[in-house]
């Protein structure tokens, strides 16, 4: 019987805590009539969890064009917790729209038209923790108002005109925050070494080509060879020129005897 109470006490806790929770998630008009303005206008709407009934809302992947007149469609919507503006048309102006999001973390900002003038809105956001202003108009002369977000972690400067002291003097303003994306320190310039002349160039020698030491098998193959081959002759010697034969000595010739004159015939 105890049993049975206790089963009974449980069932009905149950059945209380399951009709409160339904009429907690009853839909609000105004809200849902802000969710489907926006998804109008090309924007998406996500609850973060089954259990949890905080808003995601995002532009950055809308195929229509996103301006400061788009931002008025979030009135009504105060449990959005992240909001997807990047490369969208928005500028400093329409971020006025966005003060009355007390519950938002997370804020994308990039690639947008936001500058200095912009950032004034943004402190009246005071739970933002995440913050990404990569690729805007940002400077020095904006960067500190962003001094009362004391629950700020993440702040992204890429390209942008933040130089690296004011970034770092705004990490010492808000304990734990990360600014990513600031210039580097600069180097200090090494000094210039004298150059010293250099030594002369030598060609090194030329090595001989060394042949290389003939086989074993190799040396019984050239004795064959030379075996073989016949014995030289001795060089014929070259034949002596002959001397000139001298020319036979001309004998003076003897004079022509005269013709004796014809002896007379006796008569």
């Amino acid at each position: 019987m105890r049993h049975f109470s206790v089963a009974l006490i449980s069932v009905m806790t149950l059945s209380l805590v399951s009709s409160a929770f339904a009429e907690d998630k009853k839909p609000d008009p105004a809200a849902e009539q802000a969710k489907s303005k926006i998804r109008a206008a090309g924007g998406s709407v996500l609850e973060l969890a089954q259990n949890d009934d905080r808003l995601e809302v995002a532009f950055h992947l809308s195929d229509q064009k996103i301006t400061d007149d788009t931002l008025k469609t979030l009135a009504g919507l105060t449990k959005i917790s992240s909001l997807n503006l990047r490369g969208t048309e928005v500028t400093s102006a329409g971020l006025a729209q966005l003060k009355e999001l007390k519950g938002l973390t997370h804020l994308h900002l990039e690639k947008t038209k936001v500058n200095d003038a912009g950032l004034k809105f943004l402190q009246e956001l005071p739970n933002l923790e995440y913050l990404n202003l990569y690729g805007t108009e940002i400077t020095d002369a904006g960067l500190p108002q962003l001094g009362q977000l004391k629950k700020l972690k993440r702040l992204y400067v890429w390209e942008t005109k933040v130089t690296r002291p004011t970034g770092l003097a705004l990490e010492k303003q808000i304990a734990g925050l990360e600014v990513i994306g600031l210039p580097e320190e600069p180097k200090p310039a090494e000094a210039v070494k004298p150059e010293l002349p250099k030594p002369a160039e030598t060609k090194p020698a030329e090595k001989k080509e060394e042949k290389p030491a003939p086989k074993p098998a190799e040396k019984k193959a050239e004795k064959k060879a030379e075996e073989k081959k016949p014995a030289e002759k001795p060089a014929e010697k070259k034949a002596e020129p002959k001397a000139p034969e001298k020319a036979p000595e001309k004998t003076p010739e003897k004079p022509a005897e005269k013709e004796k004159p014809a002896e007379k015939k006796e008569k």
